[in-house]
């Protein structure tokens, strides 16, 4: 993505120290754990106002589809197969030391920028491509007993950081290190540079980017120290030290303390995001013994759900409340925040759904089902303008019908969905049904394209990892052989 336009649906990035774990929290957050894993995103929307209920806002979005929503099936197009990468080759035993590294898995994480995509396979090897050559740049491991865990685009400076794990120290601490994608481009790794070198980031600590607001938080879990970092340029703004806290909530322009809960109540402080000011200190009430779900902040609301009990919509304003029976919300496994369109989206049982502010189930989406049944939202990606969801889905039942019939199997693989967040129609879709889906064919003398060695079908098998490269209207999956697919018109 270009530096100039709004940042895709990664938003928040959160990585803790805990070994070969990693949880996104963007627009998303997870429920299902603590502390909760990012993000994809996205939107520049900051709060004007400096305190809670003071200043002018801007009024929401109408809840209809954008220009950009209706052009998407012809945006979509004849798509086809053009390029296939291998996280994976002979080299891999001459750059990395650690055995599992040389290991064939799982893409779970693609990144890309200025024509270079990045995939992050899940043993910790990560290489760069160039989109232009479809040649492999680099592995970014640039230390041969480095797995790395996680990545993130700062488009503020047009670099890629990598937070990673060392054998050297057992894998218990997290470092980060940023590099620029020029450098990168060019195969000078070294020319990168460390960043929170005097932070602790051991488990249970972590390091979380935040694209809306600009900041980085880290949390060392040695002195109980919460410390903000400003995006842009690194610089230390302000640090936050409090064994009280459980946890604490990004939301744009604030930020939500969440302390310890008593019997009956969790304390909770709304903090200015620049400079950690305190903007309002209040108490939650809560049903005794029922296990707390979630608490999540946007803007003004705030929402709490307890196991067993209706979800709590309330304006921290004057204390005004919504509920949800829950019948009608379950709990989710993951949220997204879509801050331009004062929605949210939760992802449950394979299935997604927009919700209002007030309460309202705002769309249902048709032939939207998530393959993977827990939400990982490396494979979602919702576009700048926040009208479109793209994911990896199950195939219709007919298309699977058809399928089988000519294979004589039950496949393996799913189709690449296009919706639109307002009408929840399906627009557009990858799908191996589809007898024009094929590989691109190659022109002659053409010596930039990459060997395909999988078939259409093979592509869309097992895949592990989506993104959506708005710029080029590109989409890019890895799937569990570690390869890396390219699919556009």
């Amino acid at each position: 993505m270009e530096h100039h336009h709004k940042p895709g649906l990664r938003v928040r990035l959160r990585i803790t120290a805990a070994r070969r774990r990693a949880w996104l929290s963007a627009g998303l957050r997870s429920t299902c754990h603590k502390p909760p894993r990012r993000d994809t995103s996205d939107s520049v929307h900051k709060v004007a106002r400096r305190e809670i209920g003071g200043g002018h806002r801007r009024p929401p979005r109408p809840a209809a589809p954008s220009s950009s929503a209706f052009s998407c099936p012809e945006k979509f197009r004849n798509f086809q197969l053009q390029e296939e990468y291998d996280t994976y080759d002979d080299e891999v035993h001459c750059l990395v030391q650690l055995p599992f590294l040389w290991t064939r898995t799982k893409i779970i994480e693609i990144v890309a920028a200025k024509d270079v995509i990045f995939a992050l396979a899940q043993s910790g090897l990560c290489a760069a491509f160039n989109r232009t050559t479809n040649k492999r740049i680099c592995y970014l491991n640039i230390s041969p007993d480095e797995v790395i865990r996680s990545l993130f685009y700062n488009k503020n400076n047009e670099s890629l950081i990598t937070v990673s794990v060392y054998e050297s120290d057992r894998f218990s601490s997290l470092k980060c290190r940023t590099t620029p994608i020029e450098y990168i481009r060019r195969g000078q790794l070294n020319d990168g540079f460390p960043l929170f070198e005097t932070e602790s980031l051991k488990y249970p600590g972590f390091v979380e980017f935040d694209d809306v607001n600009g900041k980085v938080l880290t949390f060392s879990a040695q002195d109980s120290t919460y410390k903000v970092f400003d995006l842009k340029n690194y610089n230390f703004l302000y640090s936050i030290c409090d064994k009280n806290i459980q946890e604490i909530k990004i939301s744009p322009g604030i930020m939500l303390v969440i302390y310890q809960k008593t019997n009956c109540h969790v304390p909770l402080t709304i903090l200015s995001i620049e400079d950690g000011s305190p903007l309002k200190t209040f108490s939650q009430l809560l049903h005794r013994n029922r296990k707390v779900d979630f608490i999540e902040q946007f803007n003004e609301k705030l929402l709490v759900k307890q196991d067993k009990e209706n979800l709590q919509i309330i304006d921290v304003r004057n204390s005004d409340l919504i509920e949800v029976n829950k019948t009608e919300f379950m709990t989710p496994s993951a949220f997204i925040f879509l801050y331009e369109n004062n929605l949210f989206l939760t992802f449950c049982n394979r299935t997604v759904a927009a919700w209002n502010f007030r309460g309202e189930l705002v769309t249902s989406f048709e032939d939207h089902e998530l393959w993977h049944p827990n939400c990982n939202t490396n494979n979602i990606y919702i576009t700048a303008d926040q009208d479109l969801i793209i994911s990896y889905c199950k195939v219709s039942k007919q298309a699977t019908d058809c399928v089988d019939s000519e294979a004589g199997e039950v496949l393996s693989m799913g189709s690449i969905n296009m919706s639109n967040i307002f009408t929840g129609k399906c627009v557009a879709k990858i799908s191996p049904s589809d007898p024009t889906l094929t590989i691109a064919p190659r022109k002659r003398g053409d010596k930039s394209r990459s060997t395909i060695h999988s078939t259409v079908s093979e592509a869309l098998e097992d895949i592990t990892a989506l993104f959506y490269d708005e710029d080029r209207n590109e989409i890019y999956t890895g799937n569990t052989k570690g390869l890396v697919h390219v699919w556009s018109n």
